[in-house]
């Protein structure tokens, strides 16, 4: 059973229309006129319980607009909006008992507390019965790393430590729901695979469903199996990562270190796109040639000391969707 369901959303907002100069500034104090501009149009999609799902698209595409309607931050124009059973907007509270969520450029903990104590008052907020609080502080402790700064001001925390500290903060109350926007933002290498871990950790542990809006295409591969993908306010795709590799990562890199005998290096079906010394960089097409078959091909005329097949970046797929549209490809 889907524990988020929506269905034909739509959200309009309207928009002061601004003319120029100081002429067109007196005609909008005098008669203002307005455009309506619509930021969510016509988006449906279901989440079971327990599912990871990215929700991504451009800047200005309709992401934190439609997890404001998730939330009951926002009232939807039209359409339909359940979150665990609930309508959020209509029962503000209930919702909020049931999710966590976590900005990455805010923050939910009191800046001048101790850390400790931003904890204690969300246990009291959310009334966290004693046993819950203290088993969730000993796992958070435990794989977050809390305990070495629960007694520092939230203000003197590095980014990692108070990104750590607030997705503990959202977590507190045992929500069943996580909304992440950009958990990992200026996080360094080290802590974004801390952080990584702990959400699939909860999710594995606890069966928290995790949606997830983030412009880093790491933490869509390396979290989720299902993205939707929007652009202007529309829904372009809802499905697996891995469909979305197979109909547009066509194009695979065969990187090979060769033993240099004066001969050319040529490839039927591969294009020689870069060269290093011995390296050479040969893309294909993986629907019209084989690795095993380029790598043949080498081995007629060079000796090969080293190679690797170089899989297509999530993100350069996704940038290839946006200027394309959603097209299958041709397979010969």
């Amino acid at each position: 059973m889907a524990i988020i369901e929506v269905e034909h959303l739509h959200k309009q907002f309207k928009v002061a229309k601004r003319e120029t100069g100081i002429i067109g500034a007196l005609k909008s104090i005098v008669n203002r006129e307005f455009i309506t501009k619509e930021a969510v149009k016509d988006i449906s999609f279901s989440i079971e319980k327990g599912e990871m799902v990215g929700y991504i698209g451009p800047n200005g595409a309709g992401k934190s607009t439609t997890i404001k309607m998730l939330t009951g931050i926002l009232v939807p124009s039209s359409g339909k909006v359940i979150v665990n059973g609930l309508v959020p907007y209509e029962d503000r509270q209930k919702n909020a008992k049931n999710i966590g969520v976590v900005f990455g450029q805010r923050t939910q903990l009191w800046w001048d507390l101790p850390t400790i104590e931003s904890f204690e008052l969300l246990k009291e907020i959310y009334r966290v019965p004693d046993s819950l609080y203290k088993k969730n502080m000993d796992i958070f402790c435990d794989i977050l790393g809390l305990s070495e700064f629960l007694n520092t001001p939230v203000r003197q925390l590095s980014l990692g430590q108070r990104m750590r500290a607030d997705i503990a903060a959202s977590l507190l109350h045992d929500p069943p729901i996580l909304f992440l926007d950009e958990p990992t933002i200026g996080l360094d290498v080290v802590a974004k695979e801390k952080m990584r871990t702990f959400i699939q950790e909860i999710n594995r542990e606890k069966n928290v469903t995790v949606i997830l809006t983030t412009h880093d295409m790491e933490d869509i591969e390396k979290l989720c199996q299902r993205m939707v993908l929007i652009d202007h306010g529309q829904k372009v795709y809802d499905g697996d990562i891995l469909t979305v590799k197979n109909r547009f990562g066509t194009s695979r890199t065969l990187i090979v270190d060769v033993e240099e005998n004066g001969k050319e290096l040529q490839v039927r079906g591969g294009e020689l796109i870069k060269e290093e010394g011995n390296r050479k960089w040969i893309r294909f097409n993986r629907f019209e040639i084989s690795a095993s078959e380029i790598i043949h091909q080498i081995t007629r005329t060079h000796n090969i000391t080293d190679l690797t097949v170089e899989e297509p970046e999530i993100e350069t797929i996704i940038s290839k969707i946006y200027q394309e549209g959603f097209k299958e490809p041709v397979i010969q």
